[in-house]
């Protein structure tokens, strides 16, 4: 593998929204070393972006990253239509690679519930923004009744969505869905995406709502807040501005704000999942160096 001064050696493949906020991310680990940034058109905005920021950068796509490779883990920002070819070309070089599109390969990881697992595989998969945001809280609410049917609306700001995110969105909506079902056991799901143009433009929303006949407001409601705390060990900007439980039905509104770095604070979609993303490669690099 290639060594950064550092040690752990990352590259991040996809010079847009969630690429230079997840490369302004890196730069600020004292775990990581960003050794390129990979993009596909030598003029994009994003690598200008990323070299004025003092990284390395190619406009060459997949083939430039493995010419300058290998690295210990590479983080897919790119696009889901191009993941499996990517994956399919890394999976020989003894990479980790960090999945943030909305595909449904590798082995899926919610940070607060299953990061131990990231450690035994090396191609993980991120869900989706929304669902890094709603699987914490519809885990926790799942461990006290028996869910018929979860519903799950996220709004973003227009701005805070570039162009491989809108070409995703059918994409975005089947892998959140799958993995909303796979945490909580539930069949019925359904997840809507908004994004609105709002002025000022308005934070990164996700409301959830769920139908189980069992539901009682004592545990559900500690069981909310405690996901939520855990949820902000990687994602400070996390918040539950509303949880009501009634009639066997619950509707939880979460608000995601970032934190820091080079994006506006209504940005918390690119900030919750690159903020995990970058905790399972801090999780890995720990491992390596033992």
């Amino acid at each position: 593998m290639a060594a950064g001064e550092r040690g752990t050696s990352v590259a991040v493949l996809g010079a847009g929204l969630i690429g230079i906020d997840l490369a302004d991310k890196i730069q600020r680990s004292t775990s990581l070393d960003l050794c390129l940034v990979v993009g596909r058109h030598r003029e994009s905005l994003g690598l200008a972006r990323a070299a004025g920021m003092g990284c390395a950068t190619s406009s060459g796509g997949i083939a430039a990253l493995l010419e300058s490779g290998p690295f210990h883990v590479v983080f897919d920002a790119s696009n889901a239509d191009c993941h499996a070819d990517h994956w399919a070309a890394l999976s020989k070089t003894g990479t980790t690679l960090i999945d943030l599109t909305p595909t449904q390969l590798g082995t899926v990881v919610v940070p607060t519930l299953n990061a131990g697992q990231a450690a035994g595989h090396r191609h993980i998969n991120l869900v989706s923004c929304g669902g890094q945001a709603a699987i914490p809280v519809l885990h926790a609410v799942a461990q006290h009744c028996t869910p018929a049917y979860i519903e799950v609306v996220s709004t973003g700001a227009s701005a805070s969505a570039g162009r491989a995110t809108r070409l995703n969105l059918d994409q975005y909506i089947a892998t959140t869905e799958a993995a909303i079902r796979s945490f909580t056991g539930t069949r019925e799901v359904k997840v809507m995406v908004n994004l609105s143009p709002a002025r000022p433009a308005p934070p990164f929303r996700v409301v959830m709502t769920v139908l189980a006949p069992d539901l009682r407001p004592g545990p559900v409601g500690a069981a909310v807040t405690s996901a939520a705390e855990e949820v902000r060990a990687f994602a400070p900007g996390f918040t539950v501005i509303s949880a009501t439980v009634q009639d066997g039905r619950i509707s939880v509104a979460v608000e995601v704000t970032a934190t820091g770095g080079r994006i506006p604070r209504y940005a918390g979609n690119l900030d919750i999942i690159n903020g995990a993303a970058l905790l399972l490669a801090e999780q890995h690099a720990a491992a390596l160096s033992r």
